[in-house]
């Protein structure tokens, strides 16, 4: 079993927290993996930052500008991850496009994701039907390459979810990332849909901001992933950010933390 299938062993609830890296500052990208996994984050999830990242909201946008203006680079981040994984070990999965994958080389890109304890690859542009770009140099180095749905996939879904690896992503609605007051109601039937399948675990993200919010989604899915809002707290408070995010990150855990 993979790590990051790990983190939902024994039936508990994922809380999986959004980063960009080098926002603000690549040191303290490396302080926020260590405290969010201090305060209960069970897989984190690493942004490598992109000047064209589509299916980004603003808040998501402007951390990549932030962290592209000082210097992150996707060596850089690889370095940070070695030098996390010297004292943290919660699964982390990196979240990018396929362009800068394409430029870096995808062989190099996923050889060097196992050589520094990436547990996954999490890619929104790269179409299912598409994932051989990249499936079989994770395969070689035990990185799991994550599958999306959307409540577009419709029939895909059962697809998807079949083949599924480490869990699955299931999008909450249509649009690019951000904090919404409402998420989309069917994601609970998109869940139905891909469990009628497989026991992949199915966690949900885009748009959930709140303890109220996880609460709810907590309750059919199996994990929760948060970006927009924790880029929001970062913005906010620059290299300050670190314990504010960690008490995010304990409020948002304990929120799904089911008796």
């Amino acid at each position: 079993m993979s790590k990051i299938r790990d983190a939902f062993s024994n039936n508990k609830k994922a809380f999986i927290p959004f980063i960009t890296a080098g926002d603000p500052d690549m040191d303290t990208t490396s302080e926020l993996v260590i405290r969010m996994a201090e305060a209960g984050a069970d897989i984190i999830e690493i942004g490598i930052p992109f000047s064209d990242p589509v299916s980004e909201g603003p808040a998501i946008q402007k951390a990549d500008i932030r962290a592209l203006a000082g210097g992150a680079s996707v060596d850089a981040i690889f370095r940070m991850v070695g030098k996390v994984r010297k004292s943290c070990d919660v699964p982390l999965a990196l979240m990018t496009y396929m362009n800068p994958v394409f430029v870096y080389g995808s062989a190099s890109f996923i050889n060097n994701c196992g050589k520094a304890g990436v547990n996954a690859v999490i890619v929104p542009d790269l179409p299912y039907e598409e994932k051989g770009e990249l499936l079989p140099f994770c395969l070689g180095n035990n990185v799991d390459l994550i599958s999306m749905i959307a409540p577009t996939s419709s029939q895909r879904i059962r697809m998807i979810a079949r083949e599924a690896m480490g869990f699955l992503y299931c999008v909450s609605s249509m649009g690019v990332t951000g904090v919404r007051s409402e998420i989309g109601g069917t994601v609970s039937e998109m869940v139905r849909t891909a469990r009628e399948v497989s026991n992949i675990p199915c966690s949900v993200g885009f748009g959930i901001s709140t303890p109220e919010q996880a609460a709810v989604i907590g309750s059919f899915a199996d994990g929760i992933i948060v970006g927009s809002a924790i880029v929001g707290i970062i913005e906010r408070y620059g290299r300050d950010c670190v314990p504010h995010v960690a008490d995010y990150v304990r409020m948002m855990k304990k929120a799904i933390s089911f008796p």
